[in-house]
């Protein structure tokens, strides 16, 4: 089964959508996803996270969460504040591969790929050790539509091909309405300076859907790519 990471180029560009997104997709073919949050901040006990959210858009997909922190911030930065511990890398690892016997694993990281999931490890860390352990890895990058998104695609996706990782494609994660010239010319640039396919764009609004009608339009707003 493969392993698809899920980062962002900055946080709150849609990641939690494009992984219900990916999910429906999988479904489509036939397939089994699997969905895990190795760390999940900004919500209390009580309150739904974005796993919760997946589960929402694309159906009762199976999957867990590493940790859940309160504060909004940096996993490890929420965990200092409480006086939580994280889970390791191997027992995150461990969970990832395990899932993997039997799913395609869909893993949400936390805001980009440097942003520390534990103690001085990254998901760029979690993706190489995941592949370590025998699993077929690759990433999938959510980006902006507008004006910074170059920039920022590129280092994300340089990022992770210096760690001999591979980058399935990106996806706009919101997708304009009433597109800006921007937006438009980025659809052609994005893949000329990145070197990796853009698989898609969902639309702004994806989010407020129904799971029904969610389910039944998002196989159309991104190509799976092959594995």
């Amino acid at each position: 089964m493969t392993v698809w990471f899920v980062t962002g180029t900055d946080t709150e560009v849609g990641k939690t959508v494009a992984t219900a997104t990916l999910a429906v997709g999988l479904l489509a073919q036939g397939r089994s996803p699997y969905v895990i949050k190795p760390a999940q901040t900004g919500v209390t006990a009580d309150e739904p996270g974005d796993l919760d959210e997946v589960r929402r858009l694309a159906g009762a997909v199976p999957g867990h969460e590493g940790v859940r922190l309160a504060a909004p911030l940096a996993p490890d930065t929420a965990a200092r504040l409480e006086g939580a511990e994280l889970p390791s890398l191997a027992e995150q690892r461990d969970a990832i591969l395990e899932a993997a016997q039997n799913h395609d694993v869909l893993v949400e990281g936390a805001g980009g790929v440097l942003v520390p999931l534990g103690n001085a490890w990254n998901l760029l860390d979690l993706a190489q050790t995941v592949a370590h352990g025998g699993a077929e890895v690759g990433f999938v990058v959510v980006a902006r539509a507008g004006l910074g998104t170059l920039n920022h695609s590129g280092l994300t996706v340089q990022a992770i091909q210096n760690r001999s990782l591979y980058v399935h494609g990106l996806v706009i994660g919101s997708w304009p309405a009433e597109p800006d010239l921007a937006a438009e010319q980025n659809l052609l640039d994005l893949p000329l300076l990145t070197g990796v396919p853009l698989l898609g764009r969902i639309p702004a609004d994806a989010g407020r859907l129904s799971g029904a009608d969610f389910a039944a339009q998002a196989t159309s707003w991104v190509i799976l790519p092959p594995d």
